[in-house]
């Protein structure tokens, strides 16, 4: 059986967020006018990653990712600050940030004109990654993008993905694939419920989770053979 329905992850997949996140920082530090953008930056990166990981393990809620982790980071330097009004700050300049990675547009153009069903998957907040879609170049390639924040259910967890097949027309279940970079997320969620997977992998990275890719791919061009060796439409 062949592939038809391709679910893509977005950051670290096809959206450029270290550049995204780089640039959405910097402007925002300025703007507050702290001392050095740098050892602000430095210190937020690991500390918001690590509240991603929590919240993907359920260990936090969105509400709290997104309200303190700029009270986090100032206090960490000795400043008190509202971290609500820093994170929808933050999120404007976000927003408009929609660098892909290299090769993205190519891949997806492709995929389309051979005829596959394209989706986004992503666990993000909803302002965020539709702002940065919309400045996308490959924003025409999908026919939908589904958002936990939207949604009300994050990857791996199986409402988010039982949504998606209730939602798109004539979903498959053996003719879909998880397309993503995140072990936790995306190829746990793929697990979980019973849709083939691809991790992205283009570091190289040992898999050190309970989560079983179907494939793994290092590149674009990787992904693009896995899906012509199945490509009996």
């Amino acid at each position: 059986m062949s592939y038809k329905f391709l679910l893509f992850d977005l950051d670290h997949t096809l959206l450029d967020f270290n550049a995204a996140e780089d640039v959405a920082l910097t402007q925002l530090l300025k703007e507050a006018q702290v001392p050095d953008v740098q050892a602000y930056k430095a210190f937020y990166i690991p500390m918001n990653q690590q509240l991603w990981q929590d919240l993907t393990l359920k260990k936090i809620s969105k509400k709290e990712l997104v309200n303190t982790r700029f009270a986090r980071l100032f206090a960490h330097f000795g400043q008190q600050v509202d971290g609500s009004a820093f994170a929808h700050r933050y999120q404007d300049f976000l927003s408009q940030q929609g660098q892909t990675l290299t090769g993205a547009k190519t891949l997806l153009e492709n995929l389309t004109d051979d005829g596959y069903r394209i989706f986004g998957a992503t666990n993000g907040i909803t302002k965020i990654q539709t702002g940065r879609m919309a400045k996308s170049d490959i924003a025409p390639y999908f026919e939908q993008v589904f958002i936990s924040d939207r949604i009300g259910f994050q990857k791996p967890d199986k409402a988010f993905y039982d949504y998606i097949a209730k939602d798109i027309t004539y979903f498959d279940h053996s003719r879909a694939l998880m397309i993503g970079d995140s072990l936790l997320a995306d190829i746990q969620g793929g697990n979980n419920v019973g849709i083939d997977t691809v991790w992205y992998n283009p570091e190289k990275k040992e898999n050190k989770t309970a989560a079983r890719p179907t494939f793994e791919a290092t590149t674009y061009q990787e992904i693009q053979e896995i899906l012509e060796n199945k490509a009996i439409f």
